[in-house]
């Protein structure tokens, strides 16, 4: 296929001696990449002379999305993998350049979001001797990475990148780093295609054992009070099908977690909302109530399962997921079934037993409506007073029609968006769960919007965050990328400030800020704008966003104290989720 003299590769022959720049270039197509999100510096350059070529030849074979700093390369990468599906690419310099890449690495660790950074290096004999612009990235790279590797000859970059890619997007995915020393970069090879199907050690789709699948279908066919929990794994398999059989035939209601809240739809009769500190009511109650969990792409992370050592004793624990790692690791499981969920989900279906558990499902109902009642309602619809962010949120859902991408920054606004946005179709949410990044909204945005072009980008963002890397606005401006900015403004970092409210007796320590004047930013940038600071106006201004073709800013200035409620508080049982807090 590659010898085949029609474009796009034309003239491009198997054996032929080039640069390991230009083997690079030829490699990252063989990977089917299209767009790349980079930064040059002095070590990368002679892989931008070379990405200059296949930028700007007739049939261009890829796209290079020029940020304004290291890290918004890494986070646009990252959301340009969590909505097409496909392996995000950045390419930085050394250095700094490297090591600024690295936060987004180590998110990408955390949520299992697969990317490759290339990253330039001193040539090879001048490492160790802290020349200029020397890190040692593999070092740094190896305890936030799937796998980090310094491509030392020119000969072995075909080969490096190809199993860097297979690395990256199989099994759990996540980042892959590849140091890259000048001289490999100049020096001469011939191009030889990598073909990577097998890392000795690494097993990244564990076979299926049958023992568990029927295990685990004898305990959910005798349970009475089943509870899912279905977390981003679902995402990543693609096993949306899969797991409505499942829960449908075993007639099972599942909660989300805060990164599979588009797994499954929000209007389906089995959701019950989200789980975790700031999730819903019913479905953290319930968990201390029912007889059997049965987590699906999930791990059991601290934001879920509040106090460890309280955490569903009741119940059986019947755990999916991919990653053996997981298992055990914070919650004891009665059954393990390891595998990709989008296998493991339907062999379990097969063995189940239709079910109904009407009485189970009503009963999360008095706790739903308690809390649409006492904290939805009041938060999304309100009357009076300031505005609220669960009203600006609640307003770009209801006019964006349901279809659009969800993104958000950390803080406050991450929870508000969260909760309160609508998720009808998959990979609809891009967010910051394990690491808890503040700055990765605006590029994983700008990156969300080259993932799926055909989609619309609603991100929410917090005045604290927004200014973490505003310098992306800059990216915005010149790929006249569609994101639709919602500033949520209240003047503070509202997160801590909530904290500091109930565990710090009100000392607002460094947490009030002086804000600049967003409107002068927006103009300076191109972008257009327009501000929000009485609901009256808020349906109207939010329509003429949506209505935009490129890029838009709207500000919304929101109660500058508001707390996001429920909530279980540090220390707590799950079930011990306060509606209300007593600040």
């Amino acid at each position: 296929m590659i010898e085949n003299e029609t474009a796009p590769w034309a003239g491009v022959h198997i054996g032929e001696e080039c640069t390991g720049s230009e083997i690079l270039m030829r490699a990252l197509y063989q990977e089917n990449v299209h767009t790349i999100f980079g930064y040059p510096g002095g070590a990368i350059m002679p892989v931008f002379d070379a990405l200059y070529t296949y930028t700007h030849k007739k049939d261009p074979w890829f796209q290079h999305i020029l940020v304004r700093h290291e890290q918004g390369a890494a986070h646009a990468a990252e959301g340009y993998a969590r909505v097409s599906g496909e392996v995000g690419v950045a390419i930085v310099t050394s250095g700094p350049g490297a090591t600024n890449t690295l936060t987004g690495v180590a998110d990408c660790m955390m949520d299992s979001t697969p990317i490759v950074v290339i990253a330039g290096q001193v040539g090879v004999s001048a490492l160790g001797t802290d020349a200029f612009q020397e890190v040692d990235l593999v070092g740094m790279a190896q305890p936030i990475s799937k796998w980090s590797y310094q491509i030392r000859r020119p000969e072995d970059v075909a080969w490096a990148v190809n199993r860097a890619f297979y690395i990256a997007r199989s099994g759990r995915p996540g980042p892959v780093v590849l140091d890259f020393p000048k001289n490999a970069q100049v020096g001469k090879a011939k191009w030889m295609p990598g073909k990577t199907d097998n890392v000795r050690s690494y097993v990244p789709y564990p076979k299926i054992k049958d023992e568990a699948v029927k295990a685990a279908a004898d305990l959910i066919n005798a349970a009475h009070k089943p509870l899912a929990l279905v977390g981003h794994g679902v995402e990543i398999a693609g096993a949306y099908k899969e797991l409505t059989d499942f829960l449908e035939k075993a007639d099972i209601p599942a909660g989300r977690t805060l990164l599979g809240l588009s797994a499954l739809p929000d209007n389906h009769r089995l959701n019950i909302g989200m789980l975790g500190m700031h999730g819903n009511y019913a479905p953290n109650v319930k968990q201390q109530e029912c007889d059997l969990i049965i987590a699906i792409g999930m791990r059991f992370d601290d934001r879920i399962t509040g106090r460890l050592d309280n955490y569903a004793k009741q119940a059986k624990v019947i755990h999916l997921d991919i990653d053996p790692v997981e298992i055990d690791k914070n919650v004891k499981t009665t059954v393990a079934v390891i595998g990709d969920c989008k296998k493991s989900l339907p062999a379990i279906t097969q063995l189940l037993k239709h079910a109904d558990h009407s009485e189970w499902i009503a009963s999360f109902q008095p706790l739903i409506q308690k809390e649409t009642e006492e904290v939805i309602k009041p938060a999304t619809h309100p009357t009076s007073g300031p505005l609220l962010m669960g009203e600006v949120v609640t307003e770009v859902s209801r006019q964006s029609a349901d279809n659009a991408i969800m993104v958000n920054d950390v803080g406050l606004h991450q929870m508000f968006s969260s909760r309160y946005f609508h998720y009808r179709h998959p990979r609809s949410i891009v967010t910051s769960g394990g690491l808890g990044t503040m700055g990765f909204g605006l590029p994983a945005a700008i990156g969300a919007t080259f993932g799926a072009p055909d989609r619309m980008v609603c991100f929410f963002t917090g005045d604290g965050s927004f200014q973490m890397t505003i310098e992306e606005l800059g990216t915005v401006m010149e790929q006249q990328a569609p994101v639709k900015i919602i500033l949520l403004n209240n003047n503070y970092l509202g997160n801590v400030r909530q904290w500091q409210d109930l565990m710090f007796n009100h000392r607002h320590s460094f947490t009030h800020m002086l804000n600049p004047h967003y409107e002068e930013l927006a103009t300076a940038y191109h972008i257009p704008y327009d501000v929000v600071t009485d609901r009256k106006d808020l349906a109207d201004k939010v329509a003429k966003m949506l209505a935009s073709d490129g890029p838009y800013l709207l500000e919304c200035a929101v109660k500058e104290e508001e707390n996001i409620e429920p909530m279980v508080v540090p220390g707590s049982s799950i079930d011990e989720m306060q509606l209300h807090l007593d600040i």
